[in-house]
């Protein structure tokens, strides 16, 4: 497995133990749909929660959160809608990143919570 792909995992399993800790149910991880991704959904109380996870080594190049733009939110939206339908769900739903710095020992994690709204 290349290197990135093991610091992904690392820190999708660090979100979610974290996210248990906080009372989340997690529902599914790793979800696709037609080119379209979402690391994690879990619910929350009355939401249903759609997490972006994004690990780095360092924040040399600016923190992991930072590397979340318009583009991906857009993605995260249409996936999000689609698994809202397909699975006929009808909670509010919820955007939140998880931004984690990893490093041989360590983690630090920074949860955002409502991190954007859809776009209309």
């Amino acid at each position: 497995m290349a290197e990135h792909n093991e610091l992904g995992r690392k820190g999708e399993e660090a979100a979610v133990a974290y996210l248990k800790k906080k009372g989340h149910h997690i529902v599914e991880r790793n979800w696709s749909f037609s080119g379209y991704e979402i690391d994690i959904v879990s619910e929350q109380e009355d939401f249903i929660v759609f997490v972006e996870v994004k690990t780095r080594t360092s924040t040399e190049w600016g923190d992991p959160g930072d590397f979340i733009g318009e583009y991906r939110m857009r993605r995260m939206v249409r996936a999000a809608s689609h698994y809202l339908k397909k699975n006929r769900i009808d909670k509010p739903a919820r955007f939140d990143i998880i931004a984690i710095i990893w490093n041989e020992r360590q983690f630090e994690l920074e949860h955002i919570e409502d991190a954007f709204l859809p776009f209309l």
